[in-house]
């Protein structure tokens, strides 16, 4: 599986890429909604995208509505995760996202949510 990973918290997204890795998932980072973008622009290819809502730059529900507009990205599944009020954002992204959950997470429960976003 081909994932990327945006956030702007060098931990989690430490601790993601690792858990990911272990299972042979290749893996892509990006620290904000701008630097994904990029990524995007050069590889559409992901299968799953979890994003941060709250980062800097460019945030999440912003990069998800870019991703959603894109022929060419708007059929990847998208997790969001926020330390934010998640029935706000669930409100606010108007089912722009495939999930949205609150942080603090289990790193676990996260990556088996996105395994099952993968068919």
């Amino acid at each position: 599986m081909k994932v990327l990973l945006v956030d702007d918290d060098t931990v989690h997204l430490m601790i993601l890429k690792r858990i990911f890795e272990n299972s042979n998932d290749e893996v892509v980072v990006a620290k904000n909604g701008k630097e994904a973008l990029v990524l995007l622009e050069f590889d559409p290819d992901f299968q799953v995208i979890l994003t941060d809502i709250m980062m800097p730059e460019m945030d999440g529900l912003e990069l998800t509505m870019h991703i959603r507009e894109s022929e060419e990205t708007k059929q990847i599944p998208i997790i969001g995760f926020t330390a934010g009020d998640v029935n706000y954002y669930k409100e606010k992204s108007q089912g722009m996202f495939d999930c949205l959950v609150p942080k603090p997470m289990d790193f676990f429960d996260l990556y088996q949510l996105a395994k099952s976003q993968v068919a």
